[in-house]
């Protein structure tokens, strides 16, 4: 049989249920700030490893734009020492061109001077000196012939010079005193152009075959040396 709870036992007992009480709510309540402090130590924590990561990419992107830039520097030195080179071989090929073309050059003007000489030497073979016979004396000949012989000696000129005079004049004029070409306007027995240069001489040069004669032989001398002369380029020419 038990007995009625005294005061002190109930006051005992409402102490034990209130310590309970209070021992739990602060349970509760260390419970609760730890969740809390763990939460936040958690959020911490997130933010933390947000940040490194947030830091790794930004390093890494700026690994990437660094290898970026050092390819575009690789590239451009290369497009640059390729652009260089090419400039080099234009300027080469351009030079070799420039040699060519001056080799070319100077080969033409070495045919041209090769052929213009082969065609004076070919002109030179077919005219040849009067080789044929020699006149003992002047009166062999008759007429104006005989009187271009006479001042012909008398101007200097061996009488070996004769024949070419002969034959130089026998095809300018016939050693006609009045031959006349109206296209030149060439006169007289040794063809002067115009004929009035015979003047020089004397008055009567349109009728006097000796002043024609006279006139004739000092301009062969001036300008061939000698009748032979004058008779070589009348026939590698066709005038004189």
């Amino acid at each position: 049989m038990s007995l009625p709870p005294t005061k002190g036992n109930f006051v005992s007992r409402l102490w034990s249920r209130f310590g309970a009480r209070t021992a739990a709510v602060a349970l509760l309540s260390v419970g609760v700030a730890g969740g809390f402090y763990l939460g936040e130590d958690r959020q911490n924590q997130q933010q933390g490893r947000t940040a490194q990561v947030g830091l790794e990419v930004e390093q890494a992107e700026y690994a990437y734009q660094r290898e970026r830039l050092s390819d575009h520097r690789v590239d451009s030195s290369r497009q640059r020492a390729a652009e260089y080179q090419a400039k080099l071989r234009a300027a080469a090929a351009a030079k070799e061109a420039a040699e060519r073309a001056r080799k070319a050059e100077a080969a033409a003007a070495t045919r041209k001077k090769e052929r213009a000489a082969a065609e004076e030497a070919e002109k030179e073979a077919k005219v040849k000196p009067y080789d044929g016979p020699i006149p003992s004396s002047c009166a062999e000949y008759s007429g104006n012939r005989k009187i271009g012989c006479a001042i012909m000696l008398d101007k200097g000129f061996g009488i070996d010079q004769f024949p070419c005079l002969d034959k130089l004049w026998t095809k300018e004029s016939g050693w006609n005193p009045k031959a006349a070409n109206s296209s030149s306007g060439a006169y007289g027995i040794p063809q002067a152009v115009p004929g009035s240069k015979m003047a020089s001489v004397a008055d009567d040069w349109k009728t006097n075959p000796a002043t024609q004669i006279t006139w004739g032989l000092g301009y062969i001398k001036g300008r061939y040396d000698t009748p032979c002369g004058a008779w070589q380029k009348s026939q590698s020419s066709g005038w004189y």
